[in-house]
């Protein structure tokens, strides 16, 4: 008979295995690059349904494709005023609700 370790774990306990408990430098730092992924992410899905390239946004937000594609990748923590500028030039609203508990 074949056993296996697989174990069920929280998200959370594996993240602070491999990134220490909330509050670490470590962990802020991976959820920061994980916030900053999610964001870019969002922003590339938006802008592909509104079928317009990396050079036509930046044309609208006065940037520049390679800023649009580091934003897009995740790569860079883009400011609020510049995230406000891109949700304007896709036509798109930005609402801050409140999670449910």
């Amino acid at each position: 008979m074949h056993t296996n370790d697989y174990q069920l774990r929280s998200f959370d306990a594996v993240l602070d295995a491999k990134y220490g408990k909330i509050g670490t430098p470590e962990r802020e730092a991976f959820n920061n690059e994980a916030r900053n992924y999610f964001m870019g992410q969002t922003l590339l899905d938006a802008r592909r349904e509104e079928h317009i390239t990396q050079a036509e946004l930046a044309k609208r937000i006065g940037s520049n494709k390679s800023y649009i594609s580091r934003i897009e990748n995740g790569l860079i923590d883009p400011s609020i005023s510049t995230v406000m500028k891109i949700v304007d030039a896709l036509g798109l609203r930005l609402e801050i609700v409140r999670p449910l508990n």
